[in-house]
C-alpha cells in the first residue's frame, strides 16, 4: 500500500518529559507521540522532530514528520490523534508534505521565546513556565547587550559541551526583549541554534541586567569564544520553541 509523508505541528508542556528525543530510561515527547500514533493507526511509525528540545523545555511550534499508509485525511490528525495523547501534548495542525520533506534538515530557521518572572516573589502559576529572577533588571542594558547578537557570528562561547555541531557560525535575525508587568519575554530568531545556546544567552543577559557583568560582555564573548566570561545557563522551564520556518512554497500551515 502506498505511503505518504505527514507533517504535524505540536505544542507541549515539557515539564514531565526528558526532552523531545526518545530515551531508554525516561519518558520523552517523541515516545508519547509515537505511542499515540500506534494506537490510532495500528502500525509502528518513527517520528522525526525539527528540534531536540531538552528536558523541561516547552514547545508551541514543534514540527515533526512521519510516513504512513493509513487512510486518515492529512488535515484531520489533530482531531484523530489528540484523543490518544495526554493533555500536555497536542497536535495543532497537520498536512501532507512531499516525500522528501524533512522536519529537521529542511528547517530554514527557528524562533524561541524565553520567559522570566521578575516579581519579588515567584508566581506559583508560572513556576513551570518561567525563570524566577527576583533581582531588579536593567532592561535598557539587557536590550543593548542583546543587540550585539544580531547578524552572523561564531557562537562558540554560547554552546554547551555535548553538542554535535560541525560549525558554530549562526545567524541571528531577531533578539528582542519585552515586558508586561513582571513577565519578561526574550524572543530570538535565527537560522539555527547550538546546544543550550538560547539558555546561555539568557543567563548572560540576566547577569548584565543585574549589573554583575558589563553590557559589552556579549560582544566580547563573540570575539573571544570564551564561555567562562558569560553568565549561567538559564533553567529549562522558561524556554519555548515558538516556531520553525520552512520554504514558503511548502504546503505547510506555519
Amino acid at each position: 500500500m502506498e505511503t505518504r509523508r505527514i507533517a504535524l505541528k505540536l505544542s507541549y508542556d515539557g515539564t514531565r518529559y526528558a526532552g523531545w528525543q526518545r530515551q531508554h530510561n525516561a519518558l520523552s515527547v517523541q515516545q508519547v507521540v509515537e505511542g499515540a500514533l500506534y494506537r490510532l493507526l495500528g502500525e509502528a511509525v518513527a517520528v522525526t522532530g525539527a528540534s531536540r528540545t531538552d528536558a523541561g523545555v516547552h514547545a508551541r511550534g514543534q514540527m515533526v514528520h512521519f510516513d504512513t499508509a493509513a487512510s486518515v485525511p492529512p488535515d484531520r490528525y489533530a482531531y484523530a490523534l489528540n484523543p490518544f495523547l495526554p493533555p500536555d501534548v497536542r497536535v495543532m495542525a497537520s498536512a501532507a508534505v512531499p516525500g522528501d520533506f524533512h522536519a529537521r534538515f529542511m528547517a530554514r530557521g527557528k524562533t524561541y521565546r524565553y520567559h522570566i518572572d521578575n516579581a519579588p516573589h515567584a508566581d506559583a502559576l508560572t513556576a513551570n513556565r518561567a525563570w524566577h529572577v527576583f533581582h531588579p533588571l536593567d532592561m535598557a542594558a539587557i536590550q543593548g547587550a542583546a543587540d550585539a547578537l544580531m547578524g552572523t557570528h561564531d557562537f562558540t562561547a554560547f554552546a554547551a559541551a555535548g553538542g554535535t555541531h560541525k560549525t558554530a557560525r549562526r545567524t541571528v535575525t531577531q533578539a528582542r526583549w519585552s515586558r508586561q508587568d513582571n513577565l519578561l519575554t526574550f524572543e530570538i530568531a535565527g537560522n539555527a541554534f547550538l546546544y543550550n545556546m538560547v539558555r546561555i544567552i539568557v543567563g548572560t543577559l540576566v547577569y548584565v541586567g543585574m549589573g554583575k557583568i558589563p553590557p559589552e560582555t556579549i560582544a566580547h564573548m563573540l570575539a573571544t569564544h570564551r564561555r567562562t566570561d558569560g553568565g549561567p545557563t538559564a533553567p529549562p522551564q522558561g524556554l519555548v520553541l515558538w516556531a520553525v520556518r520552512y520554504n514558503p512554497d511548502l504546503p505547510l500551515f506555519c
